[in-house]
């Protein structure tokens, strides 16, 4: 028996990665307790899909509502499963700048003392079990704000010519910059996996994620930039757009493109990677022209209001660059680009987010 073992389970990554591996032919053992509702409220909570992965996978998905800051249970399940675990794909975490701030306690205890927890299990119960880490790209902080940008009507932009204009690589400082409080407890976990993978010979793999999407994230105002934004379109709520005059860029990759990322690593595993990983130049937007892509596929012109403040740490402009990981795995393509991902994200939630009456 091989086993997949898959934290925040049913979150978007996390689900992706349970159907993934299971295809695959692994059992998977998922771990989620639904923290996301306690972070985003009720509309965030993520227990329909756990009932949609049991459903759909049967027994080759056991599932275990267990939090992952308690070292006790955590260490039950890898005991049991012990060398039959195969890989590890942790997704949980806190993921909002703006909850981080409120209660930096828990924050810092999901991201960063919840990873530990998961590390040390992997290194006494299954040390050969490669461990893919979802990083961000919070942990350069603000960092990205600092470099040239130019304003065009409906974005800023790099111009042609700049090192990172085909998007932004690991050599990038993660010092001296503001990181907020989020950005902070991942930059602990990531430089921990990293330490591992060093110090103990593990295989382990931090993959710092841009905007990471797809129509099974239980999207909310704080968290999941594409979803939301289409739920509010579709829904007809007021977007607030924070800052930059709404020309913020980002870099959108698919659940779908990212565990397929995550199994190329798994068949090839090495120790202490680091990459980013995102949609690159091939599926980034602006918020302008993410509004206008939504009011193509809906129909309807956004709602939208303007806070002059940006949030604390937002990145004015980020495309990632995917091209150490493609160096080292060639195999893997990208095959979604934003206008895919709003459509499909409209197509599975067309007859569930509709207008408050």
């Amino acid at each position: 028996m091989s086993v997949a073992i898959v934290t925040g389970s049913a979150g978007l990554i996390g689900s992706e990665a349970v159907r993934h591996f299971a295809s695959l032919g692994l059992d998977v053992v998922g771990i989620d307790n639904d923290m996301r509702k306690e972070f985003f409220g009720a509309e965030a909570s993520t227990a329909w899909n756990v009932q949609r992965l049991a459903g759909d996978l049967g027994e080759r998905y056991t599932h275990h509502e267990i939090d992952i800051r308690d070292r006790d249970a955590l260490a039950k399940i890898f005991a049991h499963y012990g060398r039959d675990i195969a890989v590890v794909v942790h997704t949980a975490a806190q993921p909002s700048h703006d909850w981080a701030v409120r209660d930096p306690f828990t924050d810092f205890d999901v991201n960063a003392g919840g990873t530990l927890n998961l590390l040390q299990n992997v290194r006494e119960h299954c040390i050969e079990a490669p461990f893919i880490h979802c990083s961000t790209n919070k942990v350069y902080g603000d960092r990205p704000n600092s470099l040239p940008y130019t304003e065009l009507e409906t974005r800023w932009e790099l111009e042609p010519g700049h090192p990172y204009y085909q998007g932004i690589t690991e050599d990038m400082s993660i010092d001296q910059c503001l990181h907020s409080v989020f950005g902070a407890s991942k930059v602990a976990a990531d430089i921990m996996v990293q330490e591992y993978g060093r110090y103990f010979d593990m295989k382990t793999a931090v993959f710092r994620g841009g905007t990471l999407t797809g129509p099974a994230h239980s999207a909310t105002e704080l968290h999941g930039f594409l979803g939301y934004l289409m739920r509010a379109n579709m829904e007809r709520r007021t977007y607030r757009m924070f800052g930059y005059q709404g020309k913020q860029v980002r870099d959108a990759i698919h659940s779908h493109d990212v565990v397929a990322a995550f199994e190329a690593f798994f068949r090839n595993p090495r120790s202490a990677a680091v990459y980013n990983l995102g949609g690159g130049r091939h599926s980034h937007t602006s918020m302008l022209e993410a509004f206008t892509l939504a009011g193509e596929i809906t129909g309807n012109e956004m709602i939208t209001e303007y806070v002059d403040q940006n949030r604390i740490g937002d990145h004015i402009w980020w495309v990632g660059s995917n091209a150490a990981f493609q160096a080292d795995y060639p195999g893997w393509k990208q095959v979604y680009d934003v206008p895919m991902i709003l459509r499909e994200i409209y197509e599975a939630n067309v007859d569930k987010w509709l207008p408050t009456k």
